[in-house]
C-alpha cells in the first residue's frame, strides 16, 4: 500500500466531489491514506481541517502558500497564531505549504521570505515538518533554510520535487526529505528521475500533488490519490527495487517525517 503525502482533496477541481469518497476510493486502488495540503489558513484550512477529522486516513497541514503570502489575511496570522492552531489537533500533522515562487511571482519576494521564516520557526517549536515549495528560487530556499533550520530540530519536505540538485544536496544536508510527483514520469523530466534515483532510500517520498500532475498513464487527466501508486511503481523501477519493498520503504519514511499521523 501507499501513501500520497501530498495532495489537495478540496481544490475547485474536483467539482464539489466528497472528499471522504475520494479518499475511499483509492484505499480500493492502493493508496491507503494521504495527507490534504493547506494553502491559505484565513479561509481554507477550518474546512480542510473538517475534512481530515471526519476520516481516519486523511491527515491535513496549517500553512500559506507562497502565492498568498502578500495577502492581508494570512500576513495578519503571527507565529504565535500558527503555533497555537497547528497544535490545536492531531490531525495537524504538518505545516505549509511554505515557501517561494518565483516563477509566478504572485506576492512579493520579500513577503514570501516573511512568511517562509514564519513557517519554519513555528516547525521548530512545534517540532512539525514543513511541507516547502520552491520554483525558480532555489539559491535564497537554501538560504533561508541554512539560516533559519541549521543546528535547530527542524524537519520537513521538498515537496513535488523539480529543483536542481543543490537544493536537493541541501535540503538532504538537513535532513530533510525530498518527494516526487507525477511529474518525474514525464518524458522532459531526465533531470529529476537523475536525482530521485540519487535520493538516500530513508529520505524518499512519494505523493501526487492532486489534482495536478497526473502521472503516465494518466498525464492529460485530472489527478487524483489513487494514482499515486503509478508514481511509485516508476520510481521503483527506475531505482532498481521492487514496488512492494518500495512502497513499504516510503511509508516508513512516511510515518518517520510525519510522527504526528499514527499507523
Amino acid at each position: 500500500m501507499w501513501i500520497d503525502s501530498h495532495c489537495h482533496l478540496n481544490h475547485e477541481r474536483f467539482e464539489g466531489a466528497d472528499p471522504h469518497k475520494i479518499a475511499d476510493e483509492a484505499a480500493s486502488d492502493e493508496t491507503d491514506a494521504m495527507v490534504s495540503i493547506c494553502c491559505r489558513i484565513s479561509d481554507e484550512f477550518p474546512s480542510l481541517l473538517n475534512i481530515a477529522q471526519g476520516h481516519d486516513k486523511i491527515w491535513c497541514t496549517i500553512g500559506t502558500h507562497p502565492h498568498s503570502a502578500g495577502d492581508e489575511a494570512e500576513r495578519a496570522i503571527t507565529l504565535e497564531d500558527l503555533i497555537e492552531k497547528a497544535n490545536s489537533d492531531p490531525n495537524i500533522v504538518g505545516i505549509g505549504e511554505s515557501g517561494l515562487d518565483y516563477y509566478y511571482d504572485f506576492a512579493p519576494r520579500d513577503q514570501q521570505a516573511e512568511a517562509f521564516r514564519k513557517h519554519i520557526r513555528a516547525c521548530v517549536e512545534t517540532d512539525l515538518p514543513l511541507v516547502i515549495h520552491a520554483r525558480d528560487a532555489d539559491d535564497d530556499i537554501a538560504q533561508i533554510l541554512v539560516e533559519e533550520g541549521k543546528g535547530t530540530s527542524l524537519k520537513g519536505v521538498l515537496h513535488s520535487f523539480s529543483s536542481g540538485r543543490k537544493l536537493a544536496e541541501t535540503g538532504l544536508d538537513l535532513g530533510f526529505y525530498v518527494s516526487f510527483s507525477g511529474m518525474v514520469t514525464f518524458k522532459n523530466a531526465q533531470e529529476i528521475r537523475d536525482i530521485a534515483v540519487d535520493v538516500p532510500s530513508d529520505k524518499i517520498l512519494v505523493e501526487t500533488d492532486a489534482p495536478f500532475l497526473a502521472p503516465t498513464p494518466h498525464r492529460g487527466k485530472m489527478n487524483t490519490p489513487a494514482y499515486v501508486k503509478h508514481t511509485g511503481e516508476f520510481l521503483a523501477e527506475l531505482r532498481g527495487v521492487e514496488a512492494q519493498e518500495f512502497a513499504q520503504q516510503t511509508t516508513d519514511n512516511f510515518f518517520t517525517l510525519f510522527s504526528r499521523a499514527k499507523r
